[in-house]
């Protein structure tokens, strides 16, 4: 499965590419049975769409989608940093900054290709809100990260926004090392809806 997501999350796999069960099992020379499991995981995640008339693709990224898992993300997100930063002590928030901050060194060192960037980008987000003390808020948002690592990596081809969306990375960490629970939130929120916004702008709000 891995492979397969690493396809989909580096451009190699593109939106909307038909995956054949006996192509892929070929191609990582193994049987099918794999290769169907892991595209099932794969649909629960929502990497993939299944569908009984046209088999299996890429998911399709597209404006609906987007405001969906963002919405999602705005409800939930923000609030969960506020609690990792603010239920934890001064060792806690320590270990949420460092763990952010190796993974935008590695986005950043990953450079456009190979879908580095986006698998880093959501091991970033994931260390801001994975210390909030509720399994089941953290398992949600979980279930939203390949989601979002597909809809990064397509929204980067359409604007580069990265330099921007690092530096407000670097201000939310701020925030959060210093113990401003709130200020981090709110500034993660205004994070996530730019982002939103800028895609929508690029696909012409359709």
């Amino acid at each position: 499965m891995n492979a397969i997501r690493a396809g989909i999350l580096s451009g190699d796999l593109p939106p909307g590419r038909p995956l054949v069960e006996a192509e892929l099992a070929a191609g990582f020379g193994v049987s099918k049975t794999p290769v169907r499991e892991a595209l099932k995981l794969l649909g629960g995640s929502g990497l993939v769409t299944i569908s009984d008339y046209k088999g299996v693709s890429v998911r399709e990224v597209d404006v609906e989608l987007v405001r969906s898992v963002y919405d999602v993300r705005l409800l939930l997100e923000p609030e969960a940093l506020r609690r990792s930063v603010e239920r934890g002590d001064e060792g806690s928030r320590r270990e949420l900054v460092e763990g952010a901050r190796r993974a935008l060194e590695e986005a950043e060192a990953a450079g456009e290709g190979g879908g580095g960037r986006s698998l880093a980008n959501r091991e970033f987000h994931r260390a801001l809100y994975a210390g909030c003390g509720n399994p089941l808020l953290v398992e949600v948002l979980d279930g939203l990260s390949d989601r979002t690592a597909l809809i990064s990596r397509v929204g980067w081809g359409l604007s580069d926004t990265w330099a921007a969306e690092a530096q407000e990375h670097r201000q939310i960490l701020d925030a959060a090392e210093r113990g401003l629970g709130m200020i981090a939130a709110g500034l993660l929120k205004e994070h996530i809806e730019r982002f939103a916004r800028t895609f929508e702008e690029c696909c012409g709000g359709n």
